[in-house]
């Protein structure tokens, strides 16, 4: 299960390809990809910088996926996630899931995005027209989070 943090933009077309065709039992592939917005809590966003500490950031989105694949039947699942500093309309995060069906590869999906989103240690921090701001994870966020305690 491949887990990539990098500075690069990623290709959604080609990524997705590689991952379903690694298996020919795939009859799901479910993908989300984030991007940075123009517009957040109400202000103008010029550009964003995703942080992160690389000795804990690897290891943390692994043990995300190996969670997923401890939930659900999935053959595989694939996190692509950007750091450094990006622009409006640029690609930050890429999830993709395979499996036999789409329910399983849906809610590995959620799931996994639902823990980048709360608690993968990245660090975000906007460009506004009133200077820099950290963000922190949102209400929803965390409410999305506490949907998968059981």
């Amino acid at each position: 299960m491949p887990v990539r943090v990098q500075t690069a933009d990623f290709d959604l077309s080609t990524e997705v390809a590689q991952l379903r065709l690694a298996n020919p039992k795939v009859g799901a592939v479910v993908s989300f990809v984030g991007t940075v917005r123009d517009l957040n809590e109400g202000a103008e966003v010029s550009g964003m910088e995703l942080e992160h500490y690389p000795e804990m950031t690897g290891r943390a989105l692994e043990q995300i996926v190996a969670q997923a694949r401890e939930r659900w039947p999935i053959f595989d699942a694939l996190v692509i996630h950007r750091v450094g500093p990006m622009q409006p309309l640029e690609q930050i995060v890429l999830v993709a899931v395979t499996a036999c069906h789409r329910g399983e590869a849906f809610a590995a999906c959620e799931f996994i995005m639902d823990y980048l989103k709360t608690r993968a240690p990245f660090w975000k921090k906007e460009q506004t027209p009133d200077g820099a701001r950290w963000v922190d994870a949102r209400e929803s966020d965390d409410a999305a989070l506490g949907k998968w305690d059981n």
